[in-house]
């Protein structure tokens, strides 16, 4: 058996941090260069392209040393179905949400003379920008469909997540494994984000909600309607993702042939993903 190699928590959290920080700069921005061009620069298909990019590159930053979860709901899953220490669970959300919250400061601050000039009270019209609503803030959606919607799309994510990095099945080489993740973001970006924004990270969202309410978006934390709103896509994808992680354990992995050589979790691989570059989460 591989020897497992051992980091300090402390570089983890740091490549935690910084992988969420790259995946929300470019999510963002795109965001914000949409809806401050109006639509002039960029629409539906460039935002989910663009958060699919933002996941390959924070996974590329943050896989060989932490592995690169970027995600709350991906941290907790692989805690339950794969062996990711439980102790680590709480330093790695709030690494992951200090670096959505840091890139969201980053990208306000330089969006934000285009922000003033559409939106100079802060309102809800930019709101989006930062953090997700209901209906993206212009259907009448409930917080009952909203919080469904981010429990299916997050349990997209994380069938798929283990289903392309389980080593067992039929996995990317290495390398290629965090492009392929991005492209199932862009994919459940473009299948489900018309409910609740397609958040399926609790970081994405309440790193950049709690920046955007401290710099001025005084309704951050409520959906277009005034009523509270950013326990949603919190719960939501926690739930979402045990739900995904479940049905992988259940109704794939237990039917695949036994590997010719188990990889300890924790360990990347050289010739190909293991178990535990789980990660790739995000949005």
């Amino acid at each position: 058996m591989a020897t497992l190699v051992r980091r300090p928590l402390v570089g983890e959290l740091v490549a935690e941090f910084l992988g969420t920080l790259v995946l929300i700069l470019f999510g963002t921005a795109v965001v914000a260069q949409v809806v401050t061009s109006k639509g002039d620069l960029g629409d539906h298909d460039s935002i989910a392209w663009a958060w699919g990019l933002g996941v390959v590159f924070g996974v590329y930053t943050a896989a060989r040393i932490s592995g690169a979860h970027l995600n709350p709901a991906v941290t907790i899953a692989l805690a339950a179905f794969r062996d990711f220490e439980w102790r680590k669970v709480l330093p790695y959300s709030l690494a992951q949400v200090a670096g959505a919250f840091v890139a969201a400061l980053i990208v306000r601050a330089g969006y934000a003379e285009a922000i003033a000039t559409i939106d100079p009270r802060h309102t809800v019209a930019t709101q989006g920008i930062f953090s997700t609503l209901p209906g993206n803030g212009a259907m009448d959606v409930s917080h009952g469909a909203a919080l469904l919607d981010q429990i299916i799309g997050t349990a997209i994510l994380l069938f798929l997540i283990l289903a392309v990095t389980d080593t067992r099945n039929s996995a990317p080489v290495a390398w290629m494994a965090p492009f392929i993740v991005g492209l199932i973001v862009v994919a459940i970006g473009m299948a489900w984000g018309t409910n609740a924004g397609y958040a399926i990270n609790p970081a994405r969202d309440f790193g950049p909600r709690l920046a955007s309410f401290l710099t001025g978006y005084q309704s951050a934390f409520q959906d277009q309607n005034g009523a509270l709103y950013f326990w949603v896509p919190i719960v939501g994808p926690i739930v979402g993702g045990l739900l995904g992680a479940a049905a992988y354990v259940h109704l794939v992995e237990r039917f695949l042939p036994p590997a010719e050589e188990e990889t300890e979790v924790g360990e990347v691989p050289t010739e190909a993903p293991n178990p535990h570059f789980e990660a790739q989460s995000v949005r």
